[in-house]
């Protein structure tokens, strides 16, 4: 998507699409339906304004936040077409709002057929701030999963202008990031979107590999024999169920005059499909197993967005990919494995195999020089269990780690919330054979992943983000297709660049 930025009026503007903001200025705000919403465009431009008066003062328009109302041949404006989206509550209107918008603007306009359109800044919103969101929101919203229907309609925008007014510098320079960051989320989505037979652990590989050579990152690649000679017993044994084989990824940057510390370390586990192992799931939904490699997707997301963003700190990128499959090779339950660390585990459940090929990849993370971890999985049911699908569970063992990712994550307009560590849950993953249990049980399931994974991070300022609810869309939204997300790459960006 090619974005220009103008200082245009924009009612003169000659565009497919001129695309504006409607806020309710009543105190409801479009939440109660026996008042009278007071509707106004979130421009300035009186021939804006003048056209879109009779249309908000109708009683058509209720407000809500996602409606769009498309009006032809605007008398007075240079556009074709005049799209009025609203934002809900002007008193409430911000960024993570506005990002949503566009997405909804985007997915509004191209399944009409139309490929470039422009986008009106709002006021209330620095236009640094605003221009950010629109170029990201656009972008997620131009995503569409259905690659493989042979009677796919080619449909997205080509070309964004956003009409916004201040220092023309500035606003380029945060549209240029926002569009890295926008392409590096769908990047993401891509991964995560293949089936499974179309993302193996190897094409995985391939792919970050790829990407890393586009964006001049290091990036190596191992296979069974290398992961079994740095004795990753924890990872090896997910693996060798699998006819398919493993990959270690290891992507690094390291930009010139970075600092000797910190290194962050970015961990993803890659599970490119999750049958349970012995442990099998239920057949219902687990076709949508493939999305278990959404951690791994993030982490070269990720690292993709921060070789083009280049802040001065050394980063590295590692991916644990595999198979996790029932068959004659397979882990089974009461097996005792080894990890990286030396720490015995005693499998409870093979379908427990993501902190598996984490606590390997956590581990390996301190042996390359890592001072402060962040992972990423789709790891527990309990997460969803615990916050549903709106908010990604955040796990720390540093709370000056945890306040920079807070700050970072706000910056970034991602929903996560932070669940605890007690010592007390230890308890449940104690083994009356081995050092830990791969699995606490029933109760509080995230809080006893994320303690398992504690146990191999240490003492390293640590992260980990469950993203079990949250890396898949489950239902189409306005603003967003049914499907993967991209959930994390804006908050872990922001994170890092923090550290630059």
């Amino acid at each position: 998507m090619k974005i220009t930025i103008s200082p245009s009026t924009p009612s003169q503007l000659e565009t497919e699409s001129l695309v504006v903001v409607v806020l309710d200025h009543s105190a409801a705000g479009g939440n109660d339906k026996d008042k009278k919403p007071e509707l106004k465009v979130a421009c300035a431009d009186p021939a804006i304004q003048s056209v879109a008066a009779d249309l908000l003062s109708s009683g058509e328009v209720t407000g809500k936040a996602f409606e769009s109302n498309l009006m032809h041949h605007p008398v007075t404006l240079m556009a074709k077409r005049l799209l009025l989206v609203s934002g809900g509550s002007a008193a409430k209107f911000s960024a993570y709002e506005l990002r949503r918008i566009a997405g909804t603007a985007v997915r509004a306009l191209k399944a009409r057929g139309i490929r470039s359109f422009a986008f009106v800044a709002p006021q209330g919103i620095p236009a640094e701030a605003a221009v950010r969101a629109i170029v990201e929101g656009a972008h997620v919203g131009n995503f569409d999963p259905d690659y493989y229907r042979s009677d796919r309609k080619d449909q997205k925008i080509d070309a964004l202008t956003i009409v916004a007014s201040g220092n023309q510098s500035s606003i380029e320079k945060a549209a240029a990031e926002a569009q890295i960051i926008g392409e590096s989320q769908n990047f993401i989505r891509d991964l995560v979107n293949e089936p499974s037979n179309r993302m193996t652990p190897t094409i995985l590989a391939d792919r970050a590999k790829k990407m890393s050579d586009e964006v001049g990152l290091r990036c190596e690649v191992y296979g069974a024999d290398k992961i079994k000679e740095m004795k990753m017993g924890a990872f090896w044994s997910v693996a060798q169920g699998s006819d398919e084989p493993p990959a270690l990824i290891v992507m690094t940057y390291e930009p010139a005059g970075a600092p000797a510390k910190p290194v962050l370390g970015l961990v993803g586990k890659g599970i490119t499909f999750d049958t349970g192992g012995i442990s099998i799931k239920p057949a219902d939904g687990m076709e949508k197993m493939k999305y278990d490699m959404a951690g791994g997707a993030t982490m070269i997301g990720a690292m993709r967005a921060i070789a083009l963003l280049k802040p001065k700190v050394k980063v590295i990128g590692i991916v644990c990919a595999t198979e996790n499959m029932p068959s004659g090779h397979a882990q089974k339950p009461g097996d005792v494995q080894i990890a990286m660390s030396g720490k015995s585990i005693e499998i409870i459940n093979t379908d427990a195999e993501g902190r598996l090929v984490l606590a390997d990849g956590l581990y390996y993370a301190r042996q390359l020089g890592c001072t402060h971890l962040v992972d990423a999985a789709t790891l527990t049911g309990a997460v969803v269990v615990a916050l549903g699908y709106t908010n990604a569970g955040v796990f720390a063992n540093d709370d000056d780690m945890y306040n920079r990712f807070h700050a970072a994550n706000g910056k970034a307009g991602e929903k996560m919330w932070r669940l605890p560590l007690d010592e007390e849950y230890k308890e449940q993953i104690k083994s009356s054979i081995a050092d830990i249990v791969n699995s606490g049980g029933r109760w509080g399931g995230a809080v006893t992943a994320a303690m398992f994974l504690k146990e191999f991070a240490e003492d390293t300022p640590w992260i980990h983000l469950d993203i079990a609810g949250t890396a898949w869309m489950e239902e189409q939204k306005p603003w967003i297709a049914k499907g993967p997300s991209g959930i994390a790459l804006r908050s872990l960006v922001e994170f890092v660049r923090g550290f630059a």
